[in-house]
Parts: structure tokens; C-alpha cells; sequence
């Protein structure tokens, strides 16, 4: 692990997106929310946070961090659903790892719960939006999905 411990203690933040690409049914099951397995987007919303918490002891080098806010919102599009985490901290480490984290597990329990309905599921366009805090500042993406 780096050593942050002369880092100064920050207010950091991070966005990260993703979308899982599905046929109409598979849409059709997330808007209503009636997969046989449950309330789809409730359920990625709550495992997505639960990852971002524990991102610590998925990826070997990042450190534990204390969230003060993980929040998982989606976008239903006509054919993918786009999931968006944003997470804060006050600490001496960003949080970049844990929004990607929480994405990624949110999009995989989508699949999880759809693939019954849809094998030819793809989970695409992954990426960091925004992070602020620390030494190296803002960043922010521009481009558009």
C-alpha cells in the first residue's frame, strides 16, 4: 500500500458510470420491478453500496476508508440502464476505487437478476466522471455516453 499517512486529511468525492445493455424484456421486468428475484434496481442499488464499503478487501492495495456518503442512482434508457455511484470521505486517500466499485457490483447484480431473461446481457462504458479532493484536484469528463 502507499503510505498516506503525511497526506492532509481532505474532503474527496467521486462519480463513476456504467450501463448494462438488455432487450426490451429484460427493460420491460427493471421498470416494473417484477423479476422473479425481486425489485431489480433496489436490490443493485443496496449490493452497489455494500462493495463501495468493502472495496478495501476486494482490491489488494486500497485502503480502508470511513464513506460519509455512497449513493447509487440509475437511468433507464430504451435498450441499457445506466448506474451512477458518487461517493464522499474526509480522509487522506481518494475515493475513486469505490464509486468504480460500487458501479461495477450494481451492474453485475443487474445481470445476476435479469440473466434468466437475457443472456446477451453486456456490461459496457465503465469509467470515473469526477473526483475532487487531495493533491491532484478535479477532474471531470466530458464526454457523453
Amino acid at each position: 500500500m502507499v503510505d498516506v499517512s503525511n497526506k492532509d486529511i481532505t474532503s474527496r468525492i467521486a462519480t463513476a458510470s456504467g450501463i448494462i445493455k438488455m432487450n426490451n424484456e429484460a427493460i420491460e421486468l427493471v421498470k416494473k420491478g417484477t423479476s422473479k428475484k425481486g425489485d431489480v434496481l433496489n436490490v443493485a442499488r443496496v449490493a452497489g453500496i455494500m462493495a463501495s464499503k468493502k472495496t478495501f478487501e476486494i482490491i489488494p492495495m486500497c485502503h480502508i476508508l470511513l464513506l460519509t456518503k455512497c449513493s447509487i442512482d440509475f437511468e433507464i434508457n430504451e435498450n441499457f440502464v445506466k448506474a451512477i455511484c458518487t461517493v464522499k470521505t474526509n480522509g487522506q486517500t481518494g475515493v475513486e476505487m469505490e464509486a468504480l466499485t460500487g458501479v461495477n457490483v450494481s451492474l453485475l447484480t443487474i445481470y445476476d437478476m435479469l440473466k434468466a431473461v437475457d443472456r446477451t446481457m453486456e456490461i459496457t462504458n465503465v469509467k470515473l466522471e469526477y473526483k475532487n479532493g487531495g493533491k491532484s484536484g478535479e477532474f471531470c469528463r466530458n464526454d457523453i455516453l
